[in-house]
């Protein structure tokens, strides 16, 4: 497999040879394996590990593996470790797609940070099955059945048109050491039951089904090249015009198509809309007649559609907090403010600061553009817009966010984050803790 791989690298990512890159590792056989591979071709890697803290003991002791994995083979590794049960309570996720933000968010966040060129998962022709399967059974577009992508932006995943039988056999051969996830033997998750329980008996019908998927996804993917040009041929001469804040569509060339829901739905599929019988309507409907999402409109105006970003009305709450304050009022609630001898551990909702190093009267304010700051537990300063574009905030969400500020610097990003600058220390001699309450 090493030799395999190594052809892969040449053929296909040939840039990664001399590039910085970051490898997610959890323990497991396939980013053991990955890491591994990657060291004896020479690529230039570091190791980054979450500890998700949901299976008590046994996440430590993968933490613990990877450390010692990374002294074995000499490699730099970063470790982060996150409260995903909370963070999925307070943004209302399954702590599945909890934790897949967290990992790529802080992910990124060391990407930038520390100019890694590329970020390497494990992902094999296994779970590029299991994801299509997934998705099939949900119900989905041509997108959902186009399968893992190789290369997404700055991810890279180079074993994807490895099996896991394969990945399974390097390590066998080569005397690696992995860790288990006893999580992956339950059957409660639809992947896992997938995985167990559908996918051998598949196997079992058709042995070269592996082989005739990876066919499939090429040829689907090959399709969706076609579905690209079609709608790009057609906005070319569909789109009147483009400013910053809405674009015009000539109506009656949706009207010559012979399928006009499929290319509506192509076009402003990733604007949040849902209501596709109401779209297509709208060629037929009277002027003044719209459809919404919560981010965006699409109106009818004579001839032509109108899409629009959805103009929320600007807010001007500002208030101050002075040192005998207890508490303020906000639209999201009240701020507690109190001194403590000690700390507990922190959430979204409750930080804990050094108060010596704030500056008096404090101010309660929302966001502006350019606005940035030092996110807790991390290195180096990020532009607020880019931290909530990695946590994935609709606009509506953007802008009700308040900042908590001593003297323009932002101390707490409210219900969010807080920042690193007012973290307590050791040499701490004054703490506050500051709590949000609805």
């Amino acid at each position: 497999m090493l030799k395999s791989f190594q052809n892969n690298i040449k053929s296909n990512f040939p840039y990664l040879q001399k590039r910085k890159l970051l490898i997610a590792i959890s323990g497991g056989l396939d980013s053991v394996v990955l890491t591994h591979l990657s060291k004896q071709s020479n690529l230039k890697i570091s190791l980054a590990h979450c500890n998700f803290n949901l299976r008590a003991e046994e996440s430590d002791a993968d933490e613990n593996f990877v450390l010692d994995l990374s002294e074995q083979l000499d490699l730099e590794v970063f470790i982060e470790s996150f409260d995903t049960e909370e963070y999925a309570k307070e943004h209302k996720l399954s702590i599945q797609m909890a934790a897949r933000m967290l990992r790529y968010n802080w992910f990124q966040d060391l990407a930038e940070q520390l100019q890694f060129d590329y970020i390497l998962t494990a992902h094999h022709v296994d779970d590029n099955l299991e994801t299509f399967l997934i998705n099939l059974t949900r119900g989905t577009g041509l997108d959902g059945l186009t399968g893992i992508p190789e290369i997404n932006e700055n991810i890279v995943r180079p074993i994807l048109k490895f099996t896991r039988q394969q990945i399974e056999d390097y390590a066998k051969e080569n005397d690696l050491k992995w860790r288990e996830d006893s999580s992956n033997a339950s059957t409660k998750y639809l992947r896992n039951k997938l995985r167990h329980d559908v996918i051998p008996v598949l196997k079992e019908v058709n042995p070269e089904l592996l082989s005739n998927f990876q066919n499939t996804v090429s040829n689907l993917n090959d399709t969706a090249d076609i579905v690209e040009e079609s709608v790009q041929a057609v906005l070319k001469r569909a789109i009147l015009n483009i400013d910053n804040s809405q674009v015009s569509y000539k109506i009656s060339e949706f009207k010559k198509l012979n399928n006009p829901k499929a290319y509506l739905f192509e076009i402003f599929k990733d604007y949040g809309f849902t209501q596709w019988t109401d779209i297509v309507n709208l060629l037929e409907a009277q002027s003044g007649k719209q459809v919404s999402s919560a981010t965006h409109s699409l109106l009818k105006d004579r001839d032509c559609l109108i899409l629009s970003e959805i103009n929320v009305e600007e807010t001007t709450f500002e208030t101050k907090i002075n040192l005998e304050d207890n508490s303020v009022e906000t639209p999201l609630g009240s701020l507690i403010v109190e001194p403590v001898q000690d700390i507990s551990k922190s959430n979204q909702s409750i930080i804990y600061v050094d108060k010596d190093l704030l500056k008096f009267p404090l101010v309660v304010r929302h966001w502006e553009e350019g606005d940035y700051f030092y996110p807790f537990g991390m290195k180096g300063k990020k532009k607020l817009s880019k931290y909530f574009k990695d946590e994935k905030l609709s606009l509506l969400d953007k802008n009700k966010v308040l900042l908590l500020c001593s003297q323009n610097q932002v101390v707490w990003v409210i219900n969010y984050r807080s920042d690193n600058r007012f973290k307590v220390t050791d040499t701490t001699k004054s703490i506050l803790k500051i709590k949000l309450t609805k």
